[in-house]
């Protein structure tokens, strides 16, 4: 499996709205899977109407439903609307540790 998408759609306007799109992961020291959510987007003209709750709780029950040992994801330092929303949904904002990148 390479990713899981999740989309809103307004079927009035035929119109996509939102995605979420979710990378598998595992962890060697739990031995379970785990789900990196690299993308959220929710069409500017939707925002503040509840649609990221939506793909968040998708994600979520998604994860539960196959077992998984939990979700990360990545958001910007500025990004404040986007952390208030994660830390909402209990996600746990790591101030202990860095993250690294190599670009090939």
């Amino acid at each position: 499996m390479e990713s899981v998408i999740f989309i809103i759609k307004d079927a009035e306007e035929d119109k996509l709205i939102g995605f979420t799109q979710l990378y598998p992961s595992f962890s060697s020291i739990s031995m379970k899977r785990s789900w990196i959510l690299n993308d959220l987007f929710v069409d500017e003209d939707y925002r503040k109407q509840g649609i990221a709750q939506l793909l968040l709780d998708a994600a979520q029950q998604h994860g539960q439903l196959i077992g998984a040992k939990g979700i990360g994801l990545t958001t910007g330092k500025n990004n404040v609307t986007a952390q208030r929303v994660y830390e909402r949904n209990q996600y746990i904002k790591d101030e202990e540790f860095y993250h690294y990148d190599l670009t090939l």
